[in-house]
């Protein structure tokens, strides 16, 4: 039931699959972190002299030697830092972002949610020289954080997700910016300025048109060869890449000609008419997507995995605990995290509202905006960079910081957990106010439904409007068709069928979808769309005729209507409709104009009706 067409538009989905991704590997990551500290405590000694190995790679008189923890710190760390700047640019071009009002409020959270901390930590530490650690207290980990919501489960909205990772983006950038200027050491300004010089050619490539990786590839090293020579962290090359990949969704024209070229491939499977339909299918993907689907899994499942077995191993004795507990650096991490994230993202959210009076609030309520706070405090993987970074010759302020950075880790989670199970005891109605919040989400239907044009089934006054972008030729169509009489039972929703036969794909499609509005001009759509997604294998002339007959249409203007194409201008709006939209696949929903991402089974559907539902009954009383 989570299938899809030719063209599919799951890929503009912002921040979904990036959560699914970062929610599975966070399992990953605490068994990496568990090896770590069991590996170091058993043998600490082979564990250090392991991640000591040097390695180098010479080519002539040329050679670059490093530790293999250097080598990922700052090698594969890179990627992992290109995948940040990569989720923040389609967060900008496709999610929540596009509308640039709503970034203020987490940008402000975001950057306030790392001053805080780093006050925090510097009054610990007194401004002596354990001070150079204030930026180890500032970042959060998206992988360990969206971890534990997937843990928390359905108590934890969607929204709740999308404002988290929005301030993480934030977050993120951020902490890459203090460790190119502040964790940078006796910068040298030949090689950084060849860095921005090879960085300028990647963006006169691109605006050029040029898409082939291999031209990028060769580039991309040599910047991230600069930046390490230049004494700048080589990581910055990943962000600074990853921001400037445009996100954008798959056009239908592009998509048709891909088909196209695929078909040209099926009469004649020569090489190189493979190797053109090849290159048309991918072009059809914007450079984000094709950096994302490649490295995202990489990132999480394995480089951010390696670093946390690379940096996390400290040995935990009764001498190191007794000095760890006192220690300013100990306590500045994680009365930094415990309690100036949540007391940052909470107050700043609050300090907004109040002072736009409600006009700039969270897209959450405000027991998420807490929970959003408290979970901000677990902080892993940038934060033992910034440490090994900040206290690399300092071994004991490094693993006082390690275990600082767990142990708020710990406590953020348990913080977490109660708050949702404290929220979750509330009265219903209270409980959702304080999750969903009462704000007005972005609507992505355009335009918005019309009885006057559209095709609606269920009461005109119904809180839920679900709307389909179909093809009745479409399998999945079909599949999705019981689920949708099911919906149909619920008397407080109403249902629109919107075409969007896939001609390339479903040859029959068309002319079906004029069949269905040569019935509607005798009163009979609904009639006839049940019987055409009811024999999607006969959609011929005569079959359409048949279908006519058996409603007992005026079968004289019902096949003059399809000979002359009365009604394909009424399709071709639904289509622009869809373009609108931004909708490539079918079926596509959309509920309360809002799009409906995954699987479209009843429970998957019901639970969204249901939301929306909670969300339009709030949105009222707010108004009343």
């Amino acid at each position: 039931m989570g299938g899809r067409t030719l063209r599919t538009r799951d890929v503009t989905a912002p921040l979904r699959a990036f959560v699914r991704t970062e929610s599975g590997s966070a399992g990953v990551l605490v068994a990496a972190i568990v090896v770590a500290l069991v590996w170091a405590n058993v043998d600490d000694r082979s564990y250090e002299s392991f991640w000591d190995t040097e390695l180098s790679l010479r080519l002539g008189d040329m050679a670059i030697a490093h530790d293999l923890r250097t080598w990922v710190n700052s090698g594969l760390m890179t990627l992992f830092f290109l995948v940040v700047g990569l989720e923040a640019r389609r967060e900008f071009d496709l999610g929540d972002l596009r509308d640039r009002r709503r970034f203020l409020l987490p940008f402000l959270a975001g950057i306030t949610g790392m001053i805080i901390p780093v006050g925090i930590y510097l009054a610990f530490t007194g401004g002596g020289p354990d001070a150079r650690g204030w930026g180890v207290a500032m970042s959060t980990d998206t992988a360990l954080a969206l971890g534990l919501l997937a843990l928390l489960g359905r108590g934890v909205p969607e929204q709740v997700r999308v404002f988290l990772l929005t301030v993480f983006v934030v977050d993120d950038l951020a902490a890459l910016v203090v460790i190119a200027v502040a964790y940078s050491e006796h910068v040298v300004l030949t090689p950084l300025l060849l860095a921005v010089a090879a960085f300028a050619a990647m963006l006169g490539l691109r605006a050029l048109g040029v898409r082939r990786g291999v031209v990028y590839a060769p580039l991309a090293i040599l910047l991230w060869g600069l930046l390490l020579a230049s004494g700048v962290d080589p990581v910055v090359a990943g962000l600074a890449i990853g921001l400037t990949a445009t996100a954008y969704t798959p056009v239908r024209t592009a998509l048709e000609a891909a088909s196209g070229l695929f078909k040209l491939f099926r009469e004649q499977p020569t090489p190189e008419l493979a190797r053109t339909a090849t290159i048309g299918l991918t072009q059809t993907l914007s450079p984000n997507d094709r950096l994302q689907r490649m490295y995202h899994p990489w990132s999480s499942y394995l480089i951010v995995p390696l670093f946390g077995l690379a940096n996390a191993g400290i040995v935990i004795s009764g001498s190191f605990l007794e000095r760890a507990v006192t220690s300013p650096v100990t306590l500045g991490v994680v009365v930094g995290y415990v309690v100036g994230k949540p007391l940052a993202v909470t107050g700043m959210s609050w300090l907004l509202a109040t002072a736009s009076a409600g006009r700039i609030r969270p897209a959450i309520g405000w027991a998420a905006v807490l929970g959003s706070g408290t979970i901000a405090g677990i902080g892993f993987t940038v934060a033992l960079l910034i440490a090994s970074l900040a206290f690399r010759s300092r071994p004991e302020e490094l693993a006082e910081a390690k275990l600082g950075v767990l142990v708020a880790a710990v406590l953020a989670s348990l913080l977490t957990w109660t708050v949702y199970r404290v929220t979750a005891l509330l009265p219903k109605h209270k409980r959702a106010r304080a999750l969903l919040g009462d704000v007005e989400q972005l609507i992505d239907l355009i335009p918005p439904v019309d009885p006057e044009h559209d095709h609606v089934r269920g009461a005109s006054a119904a809180s839920v409007t679900v709307v389909e972008y179909g093809d009745f030729q479409c399998p999945y169509c079909g599949r999705a068709e019981p689920a949708v009489r099911e919906l149909l039972a619920d008397t407080d929703l109403r249902y629109v069928w919107r075409h969007l036969p896939l001609s390339d794909v479903h040859p029959q499609a068309q002319l079906a979808a004029e069949a269905a509005e040569a019935a509607a001009a005798q009163g009979e759509f609904w009639a006839m769309h049940d019987l055409l997604l009811a024999h999607q294998d006969e959609l011929r002339p005569p079959d359409l005729m048949r279908y006519a007959r058996e409603l007992g249409l005026d079968e004289d203007q019902f096949h003059d209507d399809l000979k002359r194409h009365v009604h394909e201008a009424q399709v071709a709006q639904d289509l622009e409709s869809a373009d609108l939209s931004g909708v490539s696949g079918t079926p596509t929903f959309f509920i309360n104009g809002q799009r409906h991402y995954g699987a479209y089974d009843i429970e998957t559907l019901t639970q969204a009706v249901k939301v929306a539902r909670v969300r339009a009954h709030l949105a009222g009383s707010s108004h009343t």
